[in-house]
């Protein structure tokens, strides 16, 4: 694609009649137009496997598929098939369909360290739940949540944190602590002594947990009597199968995921320990907890989404090739910043299975100008990537078309460091970060 003729018309449209009918033009805001080049948001028509094409007729390889749900690639082959089998023999009944069953088997099979697991549409409504679930066991009510982590949950105990905390109750409820900060965390539980209900985290993110983390965090909730709940929306299936608590080995009382689990197809899950688990359910003594209840929880075909996907990963190796592609990917992106003299400026970070980018201008700090023109470098190479997280439908000429379009990326790269102003190379506006409080 040529720079000059890159105009997106038609999406340009499209985002316009987005816009004037949906609040912020997506459904999820990681997926707003802001955070792309002014202009130079495509809006998608369709995708197979690692592509998708735009409503302009433009195909793209794409990274960071459905933000990270899409790990097989889309309308793979055993997920659809799936998926239409069951749509032919309904898809939501007034009782429980027999595959509710199976689905759990099938989930607690994969992720054995769980006991029980209830099933749901999104992260936010699953996490929601853990948080809900760790109070009610507590009787505590304050919630501690990583501030490293950059989301949770759409619903006040988190968002009311973030600055567009609008339409919000002011809470002190929700308190924060360091990832990797064992010392910091139990100076937390001490302070809040007998109040916090839970610690909820992601195991891992763009760096590994530091040795003995995760389990001495694990020993602070059991000293100081909270639930330890591991949000593995990302961290499940690509770190492994079993989630990161499957690869570093230590169990948490919940936790939640989805994005994977569906490849793309609406559904998530809430695990963990029996006897917490019970308290959302009718056969026990407890006060009942209103844990979770969704008419569209156990839509079959969803449930038989997921049931494919874990079938894929496990028989196919799934997890071990996105580690494989990630490494390549990682590897050819370094050599080409490297060989443009931006190798210290475009720099590669996370596990090989979750990569992401970061932009860093001639001071070496983040800057959402070098990310624009970036990212207006990758879409013109034909790359759609907010992020290097791969799926397995990439093969290598994907990889290398993507190392071609970095690089091209990073020549323009270099000559705005040597200008010391991005500005002349954006074309208008730069991308904007998600959480703000004003436009």
């Amino acid at each position: 694609m040529d720079t000059e003729e890159f105009r997106l018309p038609r999406s340009r449209k499209a985002n316009e009649r987005l816009h004037a009918l949906i609040p912020g033009g997506a459904h999820t805001y990681a997926k707003g137009d802001d955070q792309y080049p002014e202009n130079l948001a495509p809006v998608i028509s369709h995708g197979r496997g690692a592509h998708v094409w735009d409503v302009d007729g433009n195909r793209y390889v794409e990274y960071g598929s459905g933000l990270r749900s899409v790990s097989l690639g889309h309308a793979h082959p055993r997920v659809v098939e799936a998926v239409r089998r069951e749509i032919d023999r309904g898809s939501n009944f007034v009782r429980p369909s027999i595959l509710e069953a199976e689905a759990a088997e099938r989930f607690l099979a994969t992720v054995p360290t769980a006991e029980m697991v209830k099933f749901a549409k999104n992260g936010s409504d699953a996490t929601t739940a853990a948080v809900r679930l760790a109070r009610a066991v507590t009787g505590r009510t304050r919630v501690a949540l990583c501030a490293d982590h950059p989301f949770f949950s759409v619903d006040d105990w988190f968002i009311g944190t973030t600055p567009m905390s609008a339409g919000i109750p002011a809470t002190d409820l929700t308190v924060t602590f360091p990832y990797g900060d064992l010392p910091a965390t139990e100076q937390l539980l001490s302070r809040h002594e007998g109040e916090i209900a839970c610690l909820i985290l992601e195991p891992a993110a763009h760096t590994e947990p530091p040795p003995g983390y995760l389990a001495g965090l694990r020993a602070l909730a059991d000293r100081h009597g909270c639930v330890l709940v591991f949000d593995e929306m990302i961290t499940g299936f690509r770190w492994s199968e079993a989630g990161a608590q499957g690869l570093y080995g230590v169990v948490p009382d919940l936790s939640t995921f989805g994005k994977a689990l569906g490849n793309g197809f609406a559904v998530s899950a809430l695990a963990g320990r029996r006897d917490l688990m019970e308290r959302g359910g009718l056969r026990h003594s407890d006060d009942r907890v209103f844990l979770l209840s969704t008419t569209h929880g156990a839509e079959t075909h969803s449930l038989a989404a997921a049931m494919a996907v874990q079938t894929t990963y496990t028989e196919e190796g799934v997890t071990a090739r996105l580690h494989a592609l990630g490494e390549r990917l990682a590897a050819g992106v370094r050599a080409a910043a490297t060989a443009m003299g931006v190798g210290d400026h475009v720099v590669v970070r996370g596990r090989a299975s979750n990569l992401v980018f970061a932009t860093l201008d001639e001071n070496g700090q983040p800057s959402q100008e070098y990310r624009t023109l970036f990212l207006r470098g990758l879409l013109t190479g034909g790359v759609l990537a907010p992020s290097f997280v791969v799926s397995s439908a990439l093969d290598d000429a994907d990889i290398d078309h993507t190392v071609d379009a970095v690089a091209q990326a990073c020549a323009v790269y270099r000559k705005a460091l040597d200008a010391g102003d991005p500005t002349p190379w954006l074309a208008g506006r730069p991308v904007k970060p998600v959480f703000r409080r004003r436009a």
